[in-house]
């Protein structure tokens, strides 16, 4: 190539990548403009909207529009963001290569021979006008870079609990309702101390428990339980054995948080709203996401609102409410509850159980534990997560130690509590931002690992020491969905990202795709099939080990909960409160879709003969 070849092409490459700077450089500054000068976030459609909901606090169809209403917004928001980022590192790369081309042509330029005095003035004329577009044009770029950094972030900011929460919060209470065919429901009285745990036996008669009575008797533990100091225990192994973790459903996605529950004899067809297989529903007293979890014959479920965080246990055999235990008088709990928004709430994290002790963390930072007839046995502040949704990771327990994913907006970590006394065993800071998986465990290598997924990480920890024993960086955005594992390999999702299939053992992707992407469910991998749900609404199966695409099903409807198989089913609920049962395996044969009479979100809990769903406002129990 030749000297004035080298000069032509290095022209061109500058003109080209100054075009492009200067183009980007506009539009980011218009977008800066346009953010500056209105929230995306607020709107009169959903200011209107609210006060509807106001004069109609019992419309679940309003509410329900409210919620898309405000996450439609926030996804706009949040693509906003992206597209602001990534024009300003686009013109970051612009202009590399424009200094790097005017490098290269002056450099070329300066081995021509000397022009005579006219054209040197003329050159000399025109090189002063390059360099004065050139500072216009770096003014302009470095206007726009940080302006793409210091976009407005209104969410900080954006409190829509105070907006739909507390209208459903303010309800008054409803009471017991035990369904069963054939039977009248009569009333009785719940006792005002916790029971001991009943043996597991069939509903004998519907019950009825007056709120009234309900609240007397969660302000009489709060008097004789609540204030007293937490005890302390000496630290021992709580001796919990895959197993057992096996015959129950203990914590979010059944045992090791998998996804795959053991449980035999499951019901596929009901009606909730005729009582069609319906063996009792009871009123939650206060609103939450976290999944039900099951230990012998007791079931836990958590809520909370701006006035108080509460525990719940339930006879799981006759949905009667066992005992309330409250969240209250823990040092360095905040006195004034963050900012959530309204689909993940104060109380989204799904509770944990090693059959002595239940466990539960809030949006508060609070974590506190109660025994299995709801003494207060320890309770700690772990600091005000900083996150603009609300905390929602849920916890998992083994080996006698309580595991907390507490990635927030201040840094990635991982701590380990003794399930005993709620002291710190270890606690190891990650290379990751912010994140709302929660921890699954799984054995690899003869040992068991905590997995954890986050922006950019999906990474394993050792659950003796915390130490990280391999990471893989593949994932990126507002990471919801937990982790699936099946045969050795882990399975790691995002909307906005990719589906990736990992080796723990050689920290390396196997296959990848980016065609269906979860935004909050979280994968489901087992018997050599992958199962995805979408946001959207579409349920997609893969072929673990090489990500073929066996089938999908397009259900139109928001899919927030997450997939799992029991009794060689596969079971989805939708956010519309709709079960779709299919078979498990590599061909699409939908067995039954069951109505259950109101919105639900979280992830179903499942027993022999029984599955236990949450829904807005009640806990369900099905079963023949």
């Amino acid at each position: 190539m030749t000297n004035n070849d080298k000069l032509k092409l290095a022209q061109n490459i500058a003109l080209i990548a100054g075009i492009f700077c200067t183009a980007v450089a506009i539009l980011l500054l218009l977008n800066f403009w346009q953010v500056s000068k209105s929230d995306p976030i607020e709107s009169k459609a959903l200011e209107a909207l609210v006060q509807r909901l106001k004069q109609e606090p019992n419309n679940e169809e309003l509410k329900a529009e409210i919620r898309a209403f405000d996450l439609l917004a926030r996804k706009a928001y949040f693509n906003s963001q992206w597209q602001v980022k990534t024009g300003a590192y686009l013109i970051l790369f612009g202009a590399v290569v424009l200094v790097f081309a005017l490098r290269v042509y002056y450099s070329a330029k300066s081995k021509i021979e000397e022009p005579d005095a006219k054209l040197e003035n003329e050159i000399a004329s025109r090189i002063l006008a390059q360099k004065g577009i050139i500072i216009v044009g770096v003014l302009v770029m470095a206007l726009a870079v940080v302006a793409g950094f210091a976009t407005v972030n209104h969410l900080k900011d954006y409190d829509a609990v105070s907006l739909v929460a507390e209208n459903e919060t303010n309800q008054p209470e409803e009471q017991i309702e035990v369904i069963e065919v054939g039977q009248n429901p009569v009333t009785e009285s719940e006792p005002s101390e916790p029971e001991a745990e009943p043996a597991a036996e069939p509903v004998k008669q519907s019950e009825t428990t007056p709120a009234a009575e309900t609240e007397q008797k969660a302000e009489a533990q709060k008097e004789t339980v609540e204030t007293k100091a937490p005890e302390r225990t000496a630290p021992a192994s709580s001796g919990l054995t895959l197993t057992a973790l096996k015959a129950n459903h203990n914590s979010l996605r059944g045992p090791l948080g998998q996804g795959v529950s053991y449980a035999k004899n499951i019901p596929t067809e009901w009606d909730a709203s005729a009582g069609t297989n319906v063996l009792w529903k009871s009123p939650i007293p206060k609103p939450g996401f976290n999944s039900p979890i099951i230990w012998g014959d007791k079931i836990f479920i958590a809520g909370a609102d701006n006035n108080a965080r509460e525990v719940y246990c339930y006879d799981r055999n006759t949905g009667k409410l066992l005992w309330t235990g409250v969240a209250n008088n823990i040092q360095g709990s905040p006195a004034a509850m963050p900012k959530v928004t309204p689909d993940t709430g104060l109380s989204a994290p799904s509770l944990t159980t090693d059959g002595k002790a239940v466990f539960a963390i809030f949006a508060s930072g609070d974590v506190i534990a109660f025994d299995m007839n709801g003494k207060r046995l320890w309770a700690r502040n772990l600091g005000v997560p900083n996150n603009h949704y609300g905390h929602s990771s849920s916890l998992i327990t083994w080996g006698g130690k309580l595991f907390v994913q507490y990635d927030t907006n201040s840094g990635g970590r991982l701590l380990a509590l003794n399930t005993a006394t709620g002291e710190t065993v270890w606690d190891k800071q990650r290379e990751s931002k912010i994140s709302w998986a929660s921890p699954v465990l799984a054995e690899i290598n003869g040992k068991y690992e905590v997995i954890l997924t986050a922006d950019p990480i999906v990474a394993g920890y050792d659950v003796e020491s915390g130490d990280e024993l391999w990471k893989v960086e593949c994932m990126m955005g507002e990471v919801g969905p937990s982790v699936a594992f099946s045969d050795g390999l882990i399975f790691a999702a995002n909307e906005y990202a990719r589906l990736v299939a990992i080796d723990p053992k050689t920290a390396s992707v196997v296959w990848e795709n980016d065609e269906y992407l979860p935004e909050a469910s979280s994968p489901l991998a087992y018997n050599g099939l992958l199962f995805v749900a979408t946001s959207y609404g579409v349920l997609v199966c893969y072929d673990t080990k090489t990500g073929e695409q066996y089938w999908e099903d397009d259900l139109g409807t928001t899919l927030y909960s997450s997939p799992v198989t029991a009794d060689g089913k596969l079971f989805m609920m939708d956010n519309d409160g709709v079960m779709h049962v299919y078979e498990f395996g590599k061909e699409l044969k939908k067995i039954s879709d069951n109505k259950l009479g109101e919105h639900s979100g979280p992830t179903p809990a499942f027993a022999d003969g029984r599955i236990y769903i949450r829904g807005d406002k009640n806990l369900y129990c099905i079963g023949k």
